[in-house]
């Protein structure tokens, strides 16, 4: 009793007392900035004449007196390299986690990040163009996955989800910047290479930002206790420098602690394939990289990836101009969904409704564009259902899918089976963005909005997939959803379940002891995994 008495004491501390904590979060969740940037900047690099009369051709066959083009291999591999780069340092995360921490590994993607700018802005060959986004896609991976995982084990549980809501909002933000950025150089550069040189010089100013500031942060407290007993203090001054002053750090200490070793005694491997090893590592595992697939698989990444140079081929209106709106408009649902998320973000309610409204967007835009192609009528269809459906994704998926992914895994396995969940939802981005342009482009199929009809199926069959299987986390500690999984609860009655273990700030009382402390999160949790080995014997 005395480990949940200081629960509640914990709990009576509010937003403006956790201010420093949440500074730090957000200044972290700027990596994001970077990886919205990047998908900002180069949707309008293709759609700039200069651009592509260094990286391009020129296409008779475009329009009545021609035009400039680019091919649809060159334009696969531009955009799909940065893709291919993020899988492989995301699939690497669980062995770098073993000698590289959180900070570090977000100082080695700051320096990548200047390396592969310095690249694309200096050189005129497709080669080296190809090496940066390979470099920058490299940094863009170690960005996405040490940031968040650096926010979900230092972040109280009832912040988690605004901490992650932060990284959509600055993804959507940097997505924004770069359209803009290329809309006002295109327009006073139109003639020149600097019209894609200044946008790429923006690049800069986020890592650096994050680069200074990672030297006043801690290291993650969770990371630290990885380290064996020489972590232990570390991590209680981490700890204490993450939460208000009056904080129980030692009872917390305790509960971190008592987790990780309970899961140590459990299962000793630390190794990628132990990722699969027991059915409830399997289990988590599976949800984590089901989690992020809803990236991919709502059909998002072509829309950020190609926006521009899709409303460019449909004729609708200034596809710049466009792309700026659209963009908006996902800034608008970040911004909002961040108002939302503590108090009704329920992961998988928020998931399902997001992906059929999603859906029913994108069967619209392509039966519409089917009935009536290169009209007014049909044009402005697509415009306005992109609008609506990048406001859904923004406030349904991308935070949620997110934030469920890394609640899923275990301390023992998080960089392991939150990276295998980035690698996955990166390769499958990449494959939607190296197919993209076969559908898209007037000299391959010549789909268009069309495309469409693809993602319509694929949003359909995971809503059903959501709705019938996923777990619900929204206000649990990272402890209470270990002893979730290791009794075997189904997904659906996550929400309703009972922890018997310490849940930091969700009982009541007052921490007195850190011994009393430990032996009664100890003995609460072996009932737990007893009855999780009875049920995998039974």
């Amino acid at each position: 009793m005395a480990a949940q008495d200081h629960q509640h004491d914990n709990h009576r501390f509010g937003l403006k007392d956790h201010w420093c904590c949440l500074a730090a979060m957000t200044l972290v969740s700027l990596s994001t900035f970077q990886y919205g940037l990047d998908f900002g900047i180069i949707s309008g690099l293709q759609a700039m004449v200069p651009f592509l009369q260094v990286f391009g051709y020129f296409d008779s066959n475009l329009g009545p007196a021609g035009g400039w083009n680019i091919s649809s291999e060159r334009q696969q591999l531009i955009s799909s390299l940065m893709t291919l780069g993020a899988f492989l340092t995301s699939a690497t995360a669980g062995f770098t986690a073993m000698f590289m921490g959180r900070r570090a590994s977000l100082w080695t993607a700051c320096v990548l990040c200047v390396v592969a700018t310095i690249i694309m802005q200096t050189t005129s060959s497709i080669a080296a163009l190809y090496v940066a986004r390979v470099v920058i896609g490299l940094a863009n991976g170690l960005l996405l996955t040490y940031s968040q995982l650096w926010i979900l084990e230092c972040a109280p549980a009832k912040y988690r989800g605004l901490g992650i809501s932060a990284f959509q909002i600055w993804t959507a933000i940097g997505t924004l910047v770069g359209a803009l950025v290329d809309n006002f150089s295109n327009k006073y550069n139109a003639t020149s290479n600097a019209a894609y040189i200044v946008p790429l010089g923006i690049v800069y100013i986020v890592p650096g930002i994050i680069a200074i500031g990672l030297f006043f942060l801690p290291e993650s407290p969770r990371w630290l206790l990885t380290r064996g007993p020489a972590g232990t203090e570390p991590a209680r001054a981490a700890i204490r420098w993450l939460r208000p002053a009056g904080w129980d750090v030692d009872a917390e200490l305790v509960e971190m602690k008592t987790a990780y070793e309970t899961e140590l005694n459990l299962e000793t491997g630390v190794a990628f394939w132990d990722l699969f090893a027991n059915p409830v590592d399997r289990r988590r595992t599976l949800f984590s990289v089901g989690a992020l697939l809803c990236q991919a698989s709502c059909g998002s990444m072509y829309m950020l990836a190609f926006g521009t140079y899709f409303f460019l081929i449909a004729g609708v209106g200034d596809p710049f101009e466009d792309t700026v709106i659209l963009i908006s408009v996902a800034v608008l649902s970040s911004v909002l969904n961040s108002f939302v998320v503590m108090r009704y973000g329920f992961r998988r309610t928020m998931l399902t409704t997001g992906f059929v409204l999603c859906g029913i967007c994108q069967l619209i835009m392509a039966a519409v564009w089917h009935a009536k192609p290169f009209t007014v009528s049909g044009g402005n269809t697509v415009v306005a259902m992109s609008v609506m459906y990048l406001f859904f994704y923004g406030g349904c998926i991308a935070t949620y899918g997110w934030l469920a992914a890394g609640e899923m895994p275990s301390q023992r396995l998080r960089s392991h089976t939150f990276g295998l969940a980035v690698a996955v939802s990166f390769l499958f981005s990449w494959v939607t963005i190296f197919t993209a342009p076969y559908f898209i482009n007037p000299s391959e199929l010549n789909w268009g909005p069309r495309y469409g009809y693809i993602w319509f199926g694929s949003c359909f069959v995971t809503a059903v997939w959501l709705f019938l299987c996923f777990p619900e986390t929204k206000d649990r500690t990272l402890e209470e959803i270990d002893e979730m999984f290791h009794a075997r609860v189904p997904g659906r009655k996550f929400k309703a379940y009972q922890c018997v273990g310490a849940t930091l700030g969700s009982t009541t009382g007052k921490h007195e002891h850190e011994s009393t402390a430990e032996s009664s999160v100890v003995e609460k949790r072996g009932v737990v995994e007893e009855k999780g080995l009875e049920d995998t014997t039974a």
